[in-house]
């Protein structure tokens, strides 16, 4: 068995998530991928994935070995690609993954600028809400809004956000405008939240927290539904800085109890590959990471 060929068949099981969908993608036959997988880890002596009716999935053991396979075969291309001079030109799909809104407004644009400077590559983009697993989903960059966690992923810092509470100027002209979190309890809240649960609001008050249990007389899954809300003057809502910049620099909507707000949270970029990053991706990262870091309304 040849272990290139079987290190790329596995790569693309994992990638475009099962045996069917990389047997269209490498032009053979689905018991063909199915043989060299099962002929690969009869070889290693282990299991690399956990099959069922309608996914697969890495196990432990198949996860480290996916990286491995996949910064190998990245190796292999650029060398390929050097020694043909073509190293400077990435091609090939990118996949990225961010928040709804941050994808919209910062992400998007730079996708579009990375795709006109390299006519060979291709963009998959994936703005949703939550955490995208890169292994899982075969994600190359994501963007990530919080704290993170230690992992053997490498992070880049492009910029920070706050957590600020807004409302419309004729909102506060008509109902007032807090000067304390207690006070916010008068107010009509804005939520966007995942939960149907009322959210927990995390404020500070010096070096003390403050919890504010807000009860929102709008709830919704959107943070655009969420800053519609607040322009149309409905009441006051919570949001990241990003997310109203433009909306507070033009006058139409006010941040509020600033001087309670919590520490920023970080941006960061995030990809799987370590040093050896494979042309397209460290294309890209190069220029998602200038833009960013000179937005002014992400510092």
């Amino acid at each position: 068995m040849d272990r290139f060929q079987a290190m790329s068949t596995f790569v693309t099981v994992v990638e475009t998530g099962g045996f069917a969908s990389a047997a269209r993608k490498l032009d053979v036959s689905p018991s063909v991928v199915s043989r060299v997988v099962t002929e690969l880890e009869e070889r290693l002596g282990v299991r690399l994935l956990t099959r069922t009716t309608r996914v697969v999935r890495l196990t432990d053991a198949g996860s480290g070995f996916f990286e491995d396979c996949r910064r190998i075969l990245g190796e292999v291309d650029n060398a390929e690609l050097a020694a043909a001079g073509t190293h400077s030109s990435p091609r090939g799909v990118l996949s990225l993954t961010a928040p709804v809104l941050f994808g919209r407004l910062h992400v998007t644009p730079i996708v579009l600028d990375y795709l006109s400077r390299y006519p060979e590559a291709d963009a998959n983009c994936w703005f949703v809400d939550r955490v995208v697993n890169l292994v899982d989903e075969g994600i190359d960059v994501a963007v990530r809004i919080a704290q993170l966690p230690d992992s053997s992923l490498q992070a880049i810092p492009v910029g920070r956000v706050r957590r600020v509470l807004c409302a419309s100027p004729a909102y506060l002209a008509k109902h007032g405008t807090p000067d304390h979190p207690d006070d916010l309890a008068a107010h009509t809240i804005i939520a966007s939240t995942g939960s149907s649960t009322p959210p927990e609001w995390r404020l500070h008050d010096g070096d003390r927290p403050v919890l504010v249990h807000a009860r929102p007389r709008f709830t919704t899954t959107t943070n655009d539904s969420a800053i519609a809300a607040a322009l149309a003057d409905f009441g006051i809502a919570r949001l990241l800085s990003y997310q109203v910049a433009e909306h507070v620099r033009e006058g139409r909507l006010v941040t509020l109890l600033d001087r309670y707000e919590p520490p920023p949270l970080p941006i960061h970029l995030v990809h799987r590959e370590g040093r050896h990053v494979t042309q397209k991706v460290r294309a890209f990262l190069d220029l998602a990471v200038a833009t960013l870091r000179a937005n002014e309304s992400l510092r």
